[in-house]
């Protein structure tokens, strides 16, 4: 783990343009774009923990898959992962630095780290000036979604390669999916001429009716609107001064305003904030003459609803399907979601039960769309289920509240080889630690001291404390809480590795 914060590359330094610049016109540079809560995916999707970081029945996370789907498309093998940008919010920056690490990208490899999301249309112009300073205004960016699934990545790459195509020659090229059936949660592209291995696109059309999608399907020319993107990153940049001249100018703003040393770049809230909140669709795909489509049909899935996750499984005799241990009894047509827990599921048809530590949905299929209401109703009452799991993940390592009561908290916490919580100190509440496996460093108060399995220590309420794991396998411990008050915010932070202090 680094032990830079992404703050570090701001604060009190000269703007760096540091780049060597390649001027490749063959250089591929995958972009991935990983923002938004999935809140119709709660409550296994959180604020905290976003549907990018889901792991699927494998183990894996979308935002793992994406990476080396990225990584294939830009021609290299397994292992030998090339350069990737990812554009997404500072708080996910340490999740998705471990999720690439898992993929084994290259330290050339970048993050723009956005303060608050402002739709896809300012990502993707802040990563064209990166590419375009980076690599020049001929290289080609490959946008992708964080969070779709995709099933056959040859016939991705394929796709991907008669998009570059297309790009090479100037056009916004997008990529259209083979329709199955008239869905009308999509968004759909009307296709024109033949262009190659592509067409050119004759108009965008939002996500229509049953009977407008019914009438789309039997043209035969209309296609599912991927999100998906390939193009010159001088293009999409001429494309949107000439648009979209409004995000142009602000983000031009943005980005000189930004330091440009390292792998982290921050974006300043400030001029961030002046950014117009618009998707690149809107802002530039819709407007352009010179957008082209490449139909695909490669097994994409944007996992937009707990259904779509559901066709994942694999259906026994009676079309029930499970990803945890369950039992079905004269029941049918009913998806559980699990993890550590048994479900039964007794006289019931047509339902879905997505079970989670702290929380249980069970929703009709037909209303899958609806759970994002669930969130705005937990958010309104300010619920801490709309943001954390009761595992919450640290840039450090992850900690889970075993229980909790009037007075007292007990979490187990996992701090992984070589990380450090921050020196820190609580107002209303003392600690106990018990170190169940691994040495812990301690600091607490002018006391320094190493504590090891089945040894402890108590931190008073007002004394400084740290805790580092210094050894090379993970540290766990059982924390008990006690105090007046035990919220999390009760915490005054007086040096920290991650930039929180």
């Amino acid at each position: 783990m680094n032990g830079l914060a992404p703050s570090d590359h701001v604060r009190g330094r000269v703007k760096s343009k540091a780049y060597l610049c390649s001027d490749d016109p063959n250089m591929l540079i995958p972009v991935i774009l990983s923002g938004g809560a999935g809140t119709r995916l709660w409550p296994v999707s959180r604020e905290g923990y976003p549907k990018p970081f889901m792991k699927l029945s494998d183990g894996e996370s979308l935002l793992l898959k994406t990476y080396r789907r990225a990584a294939a498309a830009a021609g290299k093998p397994a292992g030998e992962v090339g350069e990737i940008i990812t554009v997404t919010n500072r708080d996910y920056y340490f999740m998705s630095k471990d999720e690439l690490g898992l993929a084994k990208v290259a330290q050339s490899s970048a993050f723009l780290l956005e303060p608050t999301g402002r739709n896809t249309a300012p990502a993707v112009a802040l990563a064209a000036h990166f590419v375009a300073e980076k690599h020049g205004r001929d290289a080609l960016m490959l946008v992708l979604s964080a969070d779709h699934l995709i099933q056959d990545k040859g016939r991705f790459v394929q796709a991907v390669n008669s998009a570059v195509s297309l790009a090479r020659q100037g056009y916004l090229a997008t990529f259209g999916i083979v329709p199955s059936a008239p869905e009308t949660g999509f968004g759909y592209i009307e296709a024109g001429q033949a262009l190659g291995d592509g067409k050119r696109v004759l108009r965008f059309v939002e996500k229509p009716s049953l009977e407008k999608a019914t009438e789309y399907i039997k043209a035969g020319n209309f296609y599912w609107n991927s999100g998906m993107f390939c193009f010159q990153a001088g293009t999409i940049l001429d494309e949107m001064a000439t648009h979209a001249p409004d995000i142009a100018k602000t983000v031009q703003a943005c980005w000189e305003a930004m330091s440009h040393d390292g792998s982290m770049l921050e974006i300043p809230q400030e001029s961030f904030s002046q950014v117009p909140d618009i998707s690149i669709d809107y802002a530039v795909m819709e407007r352009s003459d010179k957008v082209a489509m490449v139909p695909a049909d490669f097994g994409w899935s944007d996992i937009g609803s707990w259904v779509a996750v559901r066709e994942l499984s694999k259906p026994d005799a009676e079309n029930n399907r499970a990803t945890c241990e369950a039992v079905f009894v004269e029941s049918s047509n009913t998806y559980v979601h699990g993890n550590d827990r048994l479900v039964a599921a007794v006289g019931v048809d047509n339902l879905m039960i997505i079970d989670t530590p702290d929380a249980l949905l069970v929703a009709h299929p037909d209303k899958a769309q609806d759970v994002k209401k669930v969130v705005a109703k937990l958010k309104t009452q300010g619920h801490e289920a709309y943001k954390l799991h009761r595992t919450v993940t640290r840039p450090w390592g992850t900690y889970t509240v075993l229980e909790e009561g009037p007075r007292f908290k007990i979490k187990r916490i996992e701090v992984k080889p070589g990380a450090s919580l921050s020196l820190q100190m609580h107002h209303h509440r003392s600690e106990h630690w018990i170190v169940v496996s691994g040495m812990a460093k301690v600091v607490n108060g002018e006391q320094e001291l190493f504590v090891g399995t089945n040894e402890s220590t108590y931190i008073p309420a007002g004394h400084k404390h740290r805790l580092e794991n210094p050894g090379v396998l993970d540290l766990v411990m059982i924390e008990v809480q006690s105090g007046e008050y035990l919220g999390e915010d009760d915490i005054v932070r007086f040096q920290d590795i991650y930039g929180r202090a």
